[in-house]
């Protein structure tokens, strides 16, 4: 058996609760969405899988919040629209795993549905477990450990012990400076069409990351972001409902599952080739634009 979920916030509680209820040893495998979807993983009946789409092969057990992976079959598991894959781990076993693990999941249905104030935007070292999410990346070989060493420090279920330990603290150190320099790149590199705020990083390498809500404060006159980047061989879009300026209709999760990507109804992201990227940009921008319910 293995435990195969995304390498951010929500999929590491996810790791957390599945490790408390199911065998202690199984190895977490840390997936990205598109590796899913391209099949480049392959699961079986015997792997549990949460905050990821099942694309190829099957599952013990399946557990997702993302509109774009509206299943076509039924799974053991839970499916449902939801703030985080997490809160539907914990639904699910909520018997088992009692009120123990309660604020963690809170946290991940907070910061996953990136339902944050103002102050918890500008100022995330004032709030541990914001500051504590913004640590996780997917981009050095550290990471893996990095996300391991994180399940089994919150399984603890206090944030004092995993806020002590060195690396956790030295990434926290890390994520702090980087918003301060993000806010920068953002300036620099982002302007307004309509009411659509369009970060641009492509002139960028590697591209500068940070705080994924700053943008909203520093641009309130948008009510969403595109964010592009170089990422490989492909050409990244991410896509972000303004927080402090709710006003866009647009179903994020549908829109970029037309372009093989997907995500949430205020959040998602694909990735496309640099053949085609350009146009399929400028068709996306016009979507948001135009600013209509997206229904594909």
């Amino acid at each position: 058996m293995r435990i195969i979920t995304r390498p951010d916030f929500d999929g590491v509680v996810c790791a957390v609760l599945l490790k408390e209820v199911l065998a202690d040893a199984a190895p977490v495998l840390w997936a990205q969405p598109a590796e899913m979807q391209n099949g480049n993983v392959r699961t079986t009946a015997q792997d549990v899988v949460a905050n990821l789409p099942l694309a190829v092969g099957e599952a013990a057990l399946w557990f997702d919040h993302h509109v774009s992976n509206m299943p076509q079959h039924p799974h053991e598991g839970l499916f449902r629209i939801a703030p985080s894959a997490a809160g539907l781990v914990y639904e699910y076993y909520q018997n088992q795993l009692g009120p123990r693990f309660q604020d963690l999941v809170a946290q991940a249905d907070k910061i996953d549905s990136a339902q944050l104030t103002h102050d918890e935007i500008l100022h995330p070292e004032k709030y541990p477990y914001v500051l504590l999410s913004m640590t996780i990346f997917n981009r050095r070989a550290s990471d893996e450990a990095y996300c391991n060493l994180l399940v089994e420090l919150l399984r603890a279920g206090t944030m004092d012990p995993v806020l002590a330990n060195p690396m956790v603290r030295q990434r926290c150190n890390d994520a702090i400076a980087a918003n301060k320099a993000y806010e920068t790149y953002l300036n620099r590199h982002t302007s307004m069409r309509s009411q659509v705020s369009i970060t641009d990083f492509r002139s960028l390498t590697p591209a500068p990351d940070g705080n994924r809500f700053l943008v909203y404060s520093l641009f309130p006159q948008a009510v969403v972001n595109v964010k592009v980047q170089y990422e490989g061989p492909h050409v990244a879009v991410k896509l972000g409902h303004s927080i402090l300026n709710p006003g866009c209709r647009v179903n994020v999760g549908r829109l970029l599952a037309r372009y093989g990507g997907g995500g949430h109804k205020g959040a998602g992201a694909c990735r496309l080739t640099h053949e085609r990227a350009e146009a399929q940009i400028e068709e996306i921008i016009g979507v948001l634009i135009g600013n209509r319910e997206y229904i594909d």
